[in-house]
C-alpha cells in the first residue's frame, strides 16, 4: 500500500474495526467509528468557517480527546494544526496567531487579533451535521508547533512533511519511525502536554499505527503509574523531569503498581542525569529504556537503547539515517573526537528539506548546516554526548560552567524536586552561579553544599541558593524559561 492521507487512514480503521477503542480520556473511551464521525462533522464546520488547504488552525486546548479531534478535523478539512498552550497569555497567543495567519482558533472565546473565527473549548458540532467522509484534501504540512518557550517574537516550525502515512513502512511521510512500533495494536499513554512536539508527534504516530491512546490531563507521578497498570500500557514517552518526580515517590508507592506491560519507555526533550537514568534501568531493565535526541526542526535525530547506554553512559546515542552530524569549534573548524563544540546537523535533502520557519530565519552556516544550540562531543565510536546549551552556559571567572551538570548534582540531593541554575552578575567573577532549588519539604543549605562538594569541582558549586516550594520550576514537558527567571532576579 502506498502512502495515504491521515483522513483515509482513520476512515479505513473505522470501516474495518469500528468498535476498536481509539481514544480514552478521564474514563471515557471513543471507538474508532465514534471518533471518525465526530471529526468528520467537525471538519465540515471548519470548512464552513473558512479552513481550506494549507490554512493554519490554532489549537489552544488542554490535553484530552477534544485536542485530538481538533487536529484530525484540521487535517480532514485540508488545514495544518498549529498547537499552543491552553494557558498561554492572550498577548502571546495573539502574536502567534498573527505570525501563523490562522484561519481558525479552537479553544478560545476571545476575538482573534486577525479577525478569524474562534470556537470555544467544549464546542460540539450540531448532531445533524453530515458525518460522512469528506473529499480528500491534503495540506503540504502536517504540523506547525511553536519553538519551545516562544515569547516576544514567536516562531513557528512548519514541517515539510505532508499528513500522509505509509502502512507498509509504518512511517509518517518523510520520516522513519519504524523502529518504534513493531506490532499493529498497542496501548499508548500520553502524560506530556500535547502542544509540545514530542507528545504530539508520538501520540499521532500511535493513532496512525492503530494504537489505543490514553491521554491524561497532565502529568502526576503516582497517577501515571496507575494508568500504566490499569490500561496495560505498552509504550509511552516521558521527559527527565517526569522520571525524576516518579523516582522521588516513596519506594513502597513506586513498587505498588504492576508495570510489566510497559515494553518501551522513551525519554527525550532534555538531558537526563546519568544517575537518574541508571536508577530507571536498574528498576525496569535496560531493554525497556530508550532515548531520542532531536529538535522539532527534524534536521537530525540520535537514538540509543538502554543496553547501549550502559556501555556509553551519558551518551544520547548515534545518529539515525537521514542526516549527517558534525561538531564545530568556536573558530568554525571541525572538532576531533572527544572535543567539545557546537553540534550541527545537515539533512540528506539539504537545508529546508525538513521544515521552514514562520517568524524567523534559519541560522544555517555555510553548506546548510544547522545547530539547535547544543554543545557536545562525539566519541571514537560515533556516540554523541551533550554537555549543555550554548545560551545556558555561564562564564564565571574565565571558566565555562554548564548548568545541566550542576542541576543534575543538586537534583540528586534528598528532598529536591528540581532545580534551575542561572548566572547572575558579579563584580569579581563576571557572573556567579545561582541555584533556584525546588524543595517542597525544605532542605538544609549547608548539608546541600557539603553534598555538592563531593560531586562538583569547587568553582561549579553555586555561590548563592534560593529555595522555593511553590509551583514547579519546570513544566510538564521539562521546559524552563531560564531567561525569565534570570530577568526577574536582576
Amino acid at each position: 500500500m502506498a502512502e495515504i492521507s491521515f483522513a483515509r487512514n482513520l476512515a479505513a480503521l473505522a470501516a474495518e474495526m469500528p468498535d476498536r477503542p481509539f481514544v480514552t480520556h478521564n474514563g471515557r473511551t471513543w471507538t474508532a467509528e465514534e471518533f471518525h464521525r465526530w471529526t468528520n462533522r467537525l471538519a465540515r464546520v471548519y470548512r464552513d468557517m473558512g479552513v481550506e488547504r494549507n490554512a493554519m488552525v490554532t489549537i489552544a486546548l488542554p490535553n484530552g480527546a477534544e485536542f485530538f479531534a481538533a487536529a484530525w478535523a484540521a487535517w480532514k478539512a485540508g488545514g495544518i494544526p498549529q498547537p499552543v498552550s491552553a494557558r498561554l497569555p492572550k498577548a502571546e497567543r495573539d502574536a502567534i496567531i498573527e505570525v501563523a495567519g490562522s484561519r481558525l482558533v479552537v479553544g478560545s472565546d476571545e476575538p482573534s487579533p486577525n479577525g478569524c473565527p474562534v470556537l470555544p473549548q467544549g464546542y460540539m458540532p450540531p448532531r445533524e451535521t453530515d458525518d460522512s467522509d469528506l473529499d480528500d484534501v491534503v495540506a503540504d504540512s502536517w504540523k506547525a508547533p511553536t519553538s519551545g518557550g516562544s515569547t516576544g517574537r514567536p516562531k513557528l516550525i512548519v514541517s515539510a512533511s505532508a499528513p500522509l502515512y505509509d502502512f507498509e513502512a509504518s512511517t509518517l511521510a518523510g520520516s522513519d519511525n519504524s523502529w518504534l512500533l513493531q506490532e499493529n495494536y498497542r496501548n499508548h499513554l500520553v502524560v506530556g502536554p500535547l502542544y509540545h512536539n514530542g507528545p504530539f508527534i508520538f501520540a499521532i504516530q500511535a493513532m496512525l499505527k492503530r494504537n489505543h491512546v490514553i491521554v491524561a490531563d497532565r502529568f502526576d507521578a503516582e497517577e501515571t503509574l496507575r494508568l500504566i497498570q490499569d490500561h496495560e500500557i505498552d509504550w509511552m514517552m516521558m521527559v527527565p523531569t517526569m522520571m525524576h518526580r516518579i523516582w522521588r515517590l516513596p519506594e513502597e508507592v513506586r513498587n505498588r503498581y504492576d508495570l510489566s506491560s510497559l515494553r518501551v519507555l522513551l525519554h527525550l526533550a532534555a538531558p537526563c542525569p546519568p544517575w537518574l537514568k541508571e536508577e530507571w534501568i536498574n528498576w525496569l531493565g535496560a531493554d525497556r529504556i530508550y532515548e531520542l535526541m532531536g529538535g522539532t526542526e527534524g534536521t537530525g535525530v540520535t537514538w540509543i537503547t538502554g543496553d547501549e547506554w550502559m556501555t556509553h553512559k551519558g551518551s544520547v546515542g548515534k545518529l539515525l539515517p537521514g542526516s549527517t552530524m558534525k561538531i564545530v569549534r568556536e573558530d568554525g573548524t571541525e572538532a576531533e573526537p572527544g572535543e567539545v563544540g557546537e553540534v550541527f546537523f545537515l539533512p540528506d535533502g539539504g537545508q529546508g528539506s525538513t521544515y521552514t520557519y514562520l517568524g524567523a530565519e534559519s541560522k544555517a552556516i555555510e553548506g546548510g548546516w544547522e545547530s539547535l544550540g547544543d554543545l557536545g562531543y562525539v566519541d571514537g565510536e560515533g556516540y554523541l554526548y551533550l554537555t549543555d546549551r550554548i545560551a545556558d552556559m555561564i562564564l564565571a571567572g574565565g571558566a565555562n560552567i554548564y548548568p545541566a551538570e550542576v542541576e543534575a548534582a543538586i537534583d540528586l540531593f534528598p528532598g529536591v524536586r528540581s532545580s534551575v541554575v542561572i548566572g547572575l552578575p558579579d563584580d569579581d567573577l563576571g557572573n556567579r552561579v545561582h541555584a533556584i532549588v525546588d524543595a517542597p519539604g525544605g532542605v538544609d543549605e549547608e548539608e546541600l553544599k557539603a553534598f555538592l562538594a563531593e560531586r562538583l569541582v569547587r568553582y561549579k558549586i553555586p555561590r548563592s541558593f534560593e529555595f522555593t516550594s511553590g509551583a514547579p520550576l519546570r513544566d510538564d514537558a521539562g521546559k524552563v524559561r531560564r531567561k525569565e527567571l534570570r530577568a526577574a532576579r536582576l
